[in-house]
Parts: structure tokens; sequence; C-alpha cells
């Protein structure tokens, strides 16, 4: 499995990997597919940001992905704190790569000297809040019912990492 970073050219197979999460799971609330015109605007803007975008890749398909960039972007007291995304290919779950796509994402975080990692988790979607948790990840608040999809309402759970100490210095 080799982790690096993603390029236009991967793309269209991010752009099946997220489609098909909206379609068949609560782990993304959007409830219609996106077209490959908004993952090039996500990818740009991202990119031209300075945040990462990263791919899983296995015999030269990509399996997963993985990304991080502003939480709260309006207020810039959160400027040291970001949210992360990762979704990986439903034939290739539960096989570590999202693990890898994670782990890759905090030494990128840390270099651009962010505090804090969060990630939003549908609160029933145990299996993401154990691997957040297995990541060293916390539930730090639950928001009951401010999701609807497939017909029911959705509770949305934030989960935060450290990725330097707790109370670390700021300038």
């Amino acid at each position: 499995m080799l982790i690096r970073s993603a390029t236009p050219e991967d793309l269209p197979a991010i752009l099946a990997i997220y489609n098909e999460v909206i379609a068949n799971s609560t782990a993304v609330y959007a409830l219609d597919p996106v077209s490959l015109e908004s993952r090039v605007q996500w990818f740009n803007d991202r990119t031209a940001q300075g945040f990462p975008v990263l791919v899983a890749e296995d015999q030269h398909e990509v399996v997963g992905f993985s990304s991080f960039g502003e939480w709260r972007a309006a207020w810039p007291g959160f400027r040291f704190t970001v949210e992360h995304s990762v979704h990986v290919r439903a034939d290739q779950r539960g096989k570590g790569v999202g693990v890898q796509l994670v782990e890759a994402l905090f030494p990128l975080a840390r270099d651009k000297g962010m505090h804090v990692m969060l990630g939003g988790i549908d609160a029933d979607n145990a299996g993401s809040v154990r691997f957040h948790e297995r990541l060293g990840f916390e539930e730090v608040a639950r928001f009951p019912e401010v999701g609807h999809k497939f017909g029911r309402w959705l509770n949305l759970v934030f989960m935060q990492k450290f990725l330097d100490e707790p109370g670390a210095a700021r300038d």
C-alpha cells in the first residue's frame, strides 16, 4: 500500500469513492452525488490553501483518500484546528487503509503548526467511532438530530485528537 499526495489524475477515483459513500451511508450528510467539477474545485481549493489531499494506492488503483482543512475558517481564533475526512473504497474497508490515511495526516498537520484535529462522525456509525478512538481521538461533542438523510434524523459526534500537548503555547 502506497500513501501519497493526490494528483488531478486521481480525482475520478476519489469522486467514485465519495459518491458511493454519499449514496450508501451517513458518513457524509450530502444527499446527491457530486460532479467531477466540484471535486476538482475542492482539490484546487485544498491544495491552494496548503492543505493535503492524500490517496492510498494499491496495485496502481486509488482505494481511499484523506484530507484536512480549516475548521470554522471565518474566525481566526480557530486557526490551529483542522477537520479531517477519510473515505475508503467499499471493497477495501476493514483492511487498514483508513488507518494509514489518517495517520499520514498527523505529521502534516503538526508541520503546519496545528494543535487539534477534529472529525465529525455520524453517531450511529459505531465502527467509525471505534476507528477514531483507536487513533487517539476522544468524543468531545454530540449534536442530536442535526442531520437528516434516508428519511431519518441523524446525530453528529465530534471527536478530537491533540496533535501536541494540551495547553501547548502558541504565538
